[in-house]
């Protein structure tokens, strides 16, 4: 089966985010007791992971995509991710904020994707 490459690289962009989130913030639930540079190297080796699954992400996604288009899905898969983390994980509050910050990337995700979806619109 071949996936199309919108859904290949927001699928990988998820498991970069879910790394990234972890090697970001999981250091202030774990890893609190230790030097600080104990909790970065732990986090460079996490970070690692995101790596690899982001780079393919960000070389499969620009083959129809752009840059400004890559960092707009990034940014909202990084809140899709980061929120239900914060949350769950680091047992913060839930806020209305995130709400208006999901509105507004929605608002960014139109913008950016605008001229596709008027191609599309035009070319059905």
């Amino acid at each position: 089966m071949v996936l199309p490459v919108l859904t290949k690289t927001i699928l990988l962009l998820i498991a970069s985010n879910v790394f990234m989130t972890f090697a970001w913030y999981a250091h202030l639930k774990n890893l609190s007791h230790q030097a600080w540079y104990v909790a970065a190297i732990v986090s460079w080796g996490i970070a690692l992971f995101e790596y690899l699954l982001q780079v393919p992400a960000n070389r499969i996604g620009h083959t129809q995509f752009n840059v400004a288009q890559l960092k707009i899905l990034q940014e909202v898969i990084t809140l899709g991710v980061f929120v239900p983390f914060s949350i769950w994980f680091l047992r913060e509050p839930i806020k209305l904020d995130y709400l208006w910050a999901a509105l507004c990337m929605c608002g960014a995700v139109f913008f950016i994707f605008r001229s596709e979806l008027v191609a599309i619109r035009v070319g059905s």
